[in-house]
């Protein structure tokens, strides 16, 4: 009986500790501090609405924080088909990339330390905007955060994806043709059209 419960409990830190929606990959376990005005993300799947997302999220880290860092959003539920999606079939939607994230004043008490970043791309903020669906559906919206290589230049076949690719947009091949390595902290939310 203890070891059943020693086991469950295990399955339930793992569950509780993943960052991004199961199945998902890269599997990320590092919060993704992701707050729209005052309403924190504070679980993965929080269900938020449009409104509440049209504008650029605050983003921070817990723990130290040192040097620049690239932020991705992407819809994990997009359909190929924007009219009608319930025709189309189910695909990843890129909507957002910026650049040149990089720590903003001292960390809050919890010890968050919010990012910031000048710049407005490569893919600029573009705001969850699921269609309505019968019956609804939820989108799982996926933050990523990556650390930025010192000097990092876009290659141009990440930049291509990012341009020509949004629609089944496949984060593992732009993880190799950016290099960027492994995401280091993650947060995903749920807006129903």
């Amino acid at each position: 009986m203890k070891t059943a419960n020693v086991v469950s409990a295990l399955l339930l830190a793992g569950v509780s500790s993943a960052q991004t929606p199961v199945g998902f990959t890269p599997a990320v376990t590092t919060k993704l501090e992701v707050t729209f005005g005052t309403k924190n993300v504070a679980t993965g799947g929080q269900p938020l609405t449009k409104q509440e997302t049209s504008r650029q999220p605050t983003i921070g880290l817990s723990g130290p924080v040192n040097g620049s860092y690239v932020y991705m959003l992407i819809d994990l539920d997009a359909s190929t088909n924007f009219a009608n999606p319930k025709a189309g079939q189910p695909a990843t939607y890129l909507h957002t990339v910026l650049r040149d994230f990089k720590a903003s004043g001292v960390p809050s008490p919890a010890g968050v330390t919010t990012l910031t970043t000048t710049s407005n791309g490569p893919v600029s903020w573009f705001s969850p905007q699921p269609p309505a669906e019968n019956p609804p559906h939820p989108h799982r919206y996926t933050n990523l955060l990556w650390v930025q290589p010192a000097n990092w230049q876009i290659p141009s076949a990440a930049s291509s994806m990012m341009q020509s690719q949004k629609l089944g947009f496949n984060v593992t091949n732009f993880i190799k043709a950016a290099n960027l390595g492994t995401p280091i902290a993650a947060n995903y939310f749920n807006v129903t059209g």
